[in-house]
């Protein structure tokens, strides 16, 4: 799952921070799940930055990624009391490739995944610290150490421990992105319909459904499991859907298609899905929506 190990930001800048801010953010995000707060640990390591004496810093890279790293750390600490309040499932914020988020496209994959960042919502912050920077980014497990600030025989057991616990949620199935497109829209479609047949015809028998609305929607309060229960499900919900809502497909969580549910005054929910292949066809083994409002008050209501 290693990505961009050596991608630092955008050539041709000066200053070290503005060189390394992306790669930066994308291991915030990563990290937290969230672009509100990823953002604020990035500002808070450019506070650190700024008092810091550059000529005292013989690898600037190493320097910040300790730093954010830390930072994410002790945010996710902070968050965890959050979390346990949270109503229901908890979803990463949408991050939309296309946002003002400057983020490129190099640093945005598969580690984005739904089923990735919700796995990586079990493990404890360092844990997640370590999968992040050596599974994702590719550093060593010396740098991880000195990121984090344990020793190398630690990271590498926190790594292991780790990776037991993400194991087997990368994506056997990679569909291209005009088939992931297509079975989205067919199952917002069947789902707005209440059209139980069409349901099961791209649901998997297995597949769980994740509904974020922290007590602000009426969303499942558990994740639901099993086609019948899915169908069931939206079969139920088909009338409630606001007047002029419009579903259109942007690109959220890096790779991944995602629908766009929206009135013309706000996005009411963004909502994902992830495929196999079951006797020779592309069904749907998860499905993520976010309904929290306070999540989407950074997806835009049109293209």
């Amino acid at each position: 799952m290693a990505e961009a190990a050596a991608v630092s930001g955008a050539s041709g800048v000066s200053d070290p921070f503005e060189r390394h801010r992306q790669l930066m953010f994308a291991i915030s995000y990563r990290m937290l799940g969230s672009v509100v707060d990823a953002e604020d640990v990035v500002q808070e390591t450019w506070l650190r930055w700024r008092r810091v004496d550059r000529d005292q810093v013989a690898d600037p890279r190493g320097y910040l990624v300790r730093a954010v790293t830390r930072t994410a750390i002790d945010q996710m600490r902070r968050s965890q009391a959050r979390r346990e309040e949270y109503v229901g499932p908890w979803l990463p914020e949408p991050l939309l490739v296309s946002s003002d988020v400057a983020v490129e496209k190099s640093l945005l994959g598969e580690s984005l995944s739904l089923a990735v960042l919700v796995m990586m919502e079990t493990l404890s912050p360092l844990e997640r610290a370590v999968f992040v920077l050596h599974e994702v980014f590719g550093f060593s497990f010396s740098e991880v150490a000195r990121a984090v600030d344990r020793s190398e025989a630690a990271v590498r057991q926190l790594g292991s421990r780790a990776r037991r616990h993400v194991k087997g949620r990368n994506r056997r199935f990679r569909p291209d992105r005009r088939q992931a497109r297509v079975v989205t829209e067919r199952f917002v479609a069947a789902c707005l319909d209440g059209d139980v047949e069409s349901l099961m015809e791209v649901l998997a028998p297995d597949v769980t459904l994740w509904a974020d609305g922290n007590g602000h929607a009426e969303t499942p309060r558990v994740p639901l499991h099993g086609a019948a229960t899915l169908a069931e499900y939206f079969a139920s919900t088909a009338g409630r859907y606001p007047a002029g809502l419009v579903v259109r497909m942007s690109e959220q969580y890096g790779d991944v298609p995602a629908a766009v549910l929206a009135t013309p005054e706000q996005v009411f929910a963004v909502v994902t899905v992830e495929l196999e292949l079951v006797d020779g066809r592309p069904v749907i083994t998860a499905v993520g929506a976010v309904r929290n409002p306070e999540k989407l008050g950074r997806v835009p209501v049109t293209r």
